[in-house]
């Protein structure tokens, strides 16, 4: 059964940073994109950054400059590092990967790590 286990997640004070890490863990041929998305309370999840296979990546307008998309596959792992971390960047973070078991790739997430950005 593949998983997705995150971590690096906690309280932080505005311009600091953090470190989020998701590792894929189970029996799979091949992982796809890779990304983070983050879930504000009473908001929608919505799409941080993606790394595609070939390490291309992208960035939501209000990250870019702020935040690193990186993936070690020979870990099966992705990361995001958090710079210059503002109040309004609070909220579950969660990484999603498309993954090829047998067949056709399919969609896993992880389970959210909690990011506060408070003073």
């Amino acid at each position: 059964q593949v998983q997705l286990v995150e971590s690096g997640g906690g309280l932080v004070q505005p311009g600091g940073s953090l470190r989020l890490s998701c590792a894929a863990s189970g029996s799979f041929s091949s992982i796809n994109v890779m990304d983070w998305y983050r879930q504000a309370p009473g908001k929608e999840r919505d799409l941080v950054a993606t790394i595609a296979r070939d390490g291309s990546t992208n960035y939501v307008d209000s990250v870019k400059g702020r935040f690193t998309i990186s993936r070690d596959d020979a870990k099966n792992t992705v990361y995001l590092q958090m710079n210059s971390l503002r109040p309004e960047d609070t909220a579950v973070y969660y990484c999603y990967a498309g993954i090829r078991t047998t067949g056709s790739f399919r969609s896993y997430w992880g389970q959210g790590t909690q990011v506060t950005v408070s003073s």
